[in-house]
């Protein structure tokens, strides 16, 4: 059920939540022989070796797992690829479209008074460069980026962190994605959340369910513009 009051910070994810990954199909078929159907599973690869990178005290930047997850997926798949050619590939993560929406929707949140954060996996300066390219820098009040802390999302740690980072309680946060693991830990960190239901996103059967579900960004925006002020 959705909580009527407006949470403080609206922390948004931003790799296939704002930007869109689909443009990112050529420049990965590329390498692996044409294999444009592979960006789903390079994508999830990259993001559980972040997970079993976190989970091993560890950390290493998301464009270097990135690279070295395009180069296990090639390699089951019967595909060559060296480390120098995965990392060329890793730059055009940095020129991704906001999807449709995107900008829409952060004007309309931006003029009703939302404090928006952005919260990415990406580096520090792989989201300034992306939200650079995409016209999206000047819609944020802070971007956090976990390199800065040291682990991944969803560790709940993560968004402990970033709710200190902006001096409110985790009940007043907001976490805003298309993946149903953000969400998630998210929302067992205490959090409130909205999920993006993308395409080929699906939210976490075992967890909580979110308070907003909709097809897009604007639509969520819509819900969040009504909900009353404190």
């Amino acid at each position: 059920m959705i909580n009527n009051k407006r949470p403080k910070v609206l922390f948004f994810d931003v790799n296939e939540s704002l930007l869109d990954l689909s443009s990112m199909k050529k420049s990965v078929g590329t390498v692996l022989g044409g294999r444009e159907d592979l960006l789903p599973l390079w994508f999830s690869t990259m993001l559980h070796y972040s997970l079993a990178t976190t989970a091993s005290k560890q950390f290493t930047d998301f464009s270097s797992i990135g690279a070295a997850a395009l180069q296990m997926v090639a390699a089951n798949n019967n595909i060559t690829l060296n480390t120098k050619e995965a990392k060329e590939v890793m730059k055009n993560f940095s020129n991704l479209p906001p999807h449709p929406e995107v900008k829409q929707a952060l004007t309309k949140l931006k003029k009703a008074g939302y404090k928006m954060v952005a919260l990415t996996n990406s580096s520090s300066n792989g989201m300034a460069t992306q939200f650079k390219n995409a016209g999206l820098t000047d819609f944020f009040d802070e971007k956090l980026s976990v390199q800065e802390f040291g682990k991944y999302k969803p560790d709940t740690e993560v968004y402990h962190w970033a709710a200190k980072k902006l001096g409110v309680q985790p009940k007043d946060c907001m976490m805003i994605a298309a993946h149903g693991w953000d969400v998630a830990g998210a929302m067992w960190a205490g959090w409130r959340a909205s999920f993006i239901a993308r395409p080929g996103q699906q939210m976490y059967p075992l967890a909580p369910r979110p308070e907003i579900v909709q097809t897009d960004l604007l639509k969520i925006a819509e819900k969040l513009t009504s909900l009353e002020k404190e």
